[in-house]
């Protein structure tokens, strides 16, 4: 009978996936367009009224863009410290903050460890940047972060983007990055690997919970929830941060009434900080997702619609691959 069960949920589940993926279908258009406010919860509290305030600072800017920035020099930590001597939450290098940061909080001093400083002055520089090639052809916002990266000379000099896979793929990766730190302004569009992450996860229901567990050998095959989720994606050629609450940024955010299976949805203690995040699974239609739960459980069905309930992301290919290693 047990066994009977299981079929039964998995060609219920099957059935869903191919109905939603047939009304998705007719589902146009994206994220591209319109003012880019920030999503519900995509920056920590502490800093959400300071970056949609300085993300206003000029039309080649956004909220969601230097989150995206922020996000990827430092992970929103306001002590980060790299090799190359970059310092604080907007990894400013010491000669560049010398010319270039401002007193943002209006206290006097100009203090790089500050996010009321640092966060202010990042914005600052990308519009100085901005201003220096707003007569070069092509998108302004694309122009300002390919100086950001290889200086306003080599934008001017190439009359756009220049040919340096560095510079490129820098570009490339802060507008996709900011994909997952914008409220949607349309339906978002399906994600084509879904089916196949879906068809992963069912096939590990009933396996024990295991924390720290990726389903290699050296787990028995076990997973927690963000194990979970990465070798679902995985398993379709996406490859995604270890932990839930990095890969929340691997794509665009879904409302409630928009989710289709294969999002990821994620639940919080905090609904206003995805950086604390504790738990994510996939969603598999019908208001149930597929996930690790807990020690003492198995990976399993379960409802969605819970009081830690935060918010979904649609998993895409270049979202995933624009995620930074280190935050």
């Amino acid at each position: 009978m047990a066994g009977s069960a299981v079929a039964a949920a998995l060609s219920f589940v099957l059935l869903l996936v191919v109905g939603v993926y047939l009304v998705a279908g007719n589902v146009v258009g994206g994220l591209s367009g319109g003012a880019r406010t920030l999503a519900k919860g995509a920056v920590p509290a502490a800093y959400q009224a300071l970056v949609q305030k300085w993300g206003n600072l000029c039309p080649a800017i956004n909220p969601a863009l230097l989150a995206a920035q922020l996000y990827q020099e430092s992970g929103f930590n306001p002590k980060a410290r790299s090799p190359a001597a970059a310092q604080g939450i907007a990894q400013f290098i010491p000669g560049t903050w010398a010319t270039n940061g401002i007193d943002g909080d209006g206290d006097g001093d100009r203090d790089v460890w500050d996010p009321q400083d640092a966060i202010p002055s990042a914005a600052s520089y990308d519009c100085k940047l901005a201003s220096y090639v707003k007569d070069v052809p092509g998108d302004p916002t694309r122009n300002m972060l390919a100086s950001y990266n290889a200086g306003a000379y080599a934008v001017i000099k190439h009359g756009g983007v220049p040919p340096y896979k560095e510079t490129q793929n820098y570009v490339k990766t802060i507008t996709t990055l900011q994909e997952s730190f914008a409220a949607p302004v349309s339906r978002v569009d399906p994600s084509k690997q879904a089916a196949g992450a879906i068809y992963y996860a069912q096939k590990k229901l009933g396996t024990p919970y295991l924390w720290g567990g990726d389903g290699s050998a050296a787990t028995k095959g076990r997973f927690d929830c963000s194990g979970l989720t990465k070798a679902a994606y995985e398993s379709v050629g996406i490859t995604l941060p270890r932990v839930a609450n990095d890969q929340w940024n691997a794509g665009p955010h879904p409302a409630r009434n928009e989710l289709l299976p294969g999002d990821l949805v994620f639940f919080s203690k905090d609904p206003t900080n995805s950086r604390v995040i504790h738990h994510v699974g996939i969603y598999v239609g019908g208001g149930y997702m597929i996930d690790a739960p807990r020690t003492g459980a198995v990976i399993r069905f379960d409802p969605i619609d819970t009081k830690d309930y935060f918010g979904a992301t649609r998993v895409t290919e270049d979202g995933a691959k624009a995620l930074p290693t280190g935050v």
